[in-house]
């Protein structure tokens, strides 16, 4: 038998290094901020093999370091570097299809007005909420029922986790890919549609701290751990008519 010939042993051997940097970088929107020991962990590589995917990931501005702000106590020791996906990384874990959206919905705005921006979002949404409402279960605790949205969401491809909030009083569902996201900086009504739906399938109040299309390095939305609220008529938690509360524009987490 033949030896395979240098140049297909190379081929393979790039086809294998692009699926797995497309792995970490969907790790690291969906997890970030995460240092490179927990990757290589996670996905079963060698330190050097992290490193290299991180470095060539880093090098193209995929990933960058995330800068803590207030956090823990200062340890000794040089700190861990994490890592965050970058506007570069999550529009290379999108298709472009964004200045034809953003196109149609100026054209939408100008002759109709911004309820007919909302008003699409809100027919966008619905077929996401559909899909998502068979994941939820109406019965639960709460950090079961987010887990399961974001378990959900996830395989939806938004790169979604649950993140329970220290002192166990809310739980933060964290978004790492949009794929509305260039989009929706300029029509926030999206993400303003989507933390409605939120709310809808957990039947509680939700707040939206960042989204990805503000400045942050994920979509964060806080769930208060608390015994749900029955909805109105309206499709939101009682005692809350307008829906979720949304964190002002350029608010990160």
């Amino acid at each position: 038998m033949s030896a395979s010939s240098p140049s297909l042993v190379r081929h393979e051997h790039s086809d294998s290094d692009a699926g797995t940097r497309q792995r970490v970088l969907q790790l690291v929107a969906s997890s970030g901020p995460i240092a490179a020991p927990e990757l290589a962990a996670t996905l079963d590589l060698t330190p050097a093999a992290i490193r290299r995917h991180l470095g060539f990931l880093e090098q193209t501005e995929q990933i960058a370091v995330h800068d803590a702000v207030g956090g823990g106590p200062a340890r000794r020791g040089r700190p861990a570097r994490r890592y965050v996906a970058t506007s570069h990384g999550q529009a290379a874990l999108s298709h472009t299809y964004s200045e034809l959206a953003a196109d149609a919905l100026r054209f939408l705005a100008a002759t109709g007005g911004p309820q007919a921006v909302a008003g699409f979002a809100e027919h966008r949404v619905a077929d996401l909420e559909s899909r998502l409402a068979g994941s939820v279960p109406t019965e639960g605790s709460t950090e079961e029922r987010v887990q399961a949205l974001a378990d959900a969401l996830a395989a939806d491809g938004y790169a979604a986790s649950a993140r329970p909030v220290p002192g166990g009083h809310a739980v933060q569902l964290c978004q790492g890919h949009c794929p509305v996201q260039d989009v929706a900086q300029e029509f926030p009504q999206l993400c303003e549609a989507e933390a409605k739906a939120f709310s809808r399938l957990l039947g509680v109040h939700v707040q939206r701290l960042a989204t990805l299309a503000s400045g942050g390095h994920v979509c964060t939305t806080s769930i208060p751990v608390i015994p749900s609220a029955p909805l109105n008529p309206a499709g939101n938690p009682a005692g809350n008519p307008a829906g979720p509360v949304l964190a002002p524009e350029g608010t990160n987490a």
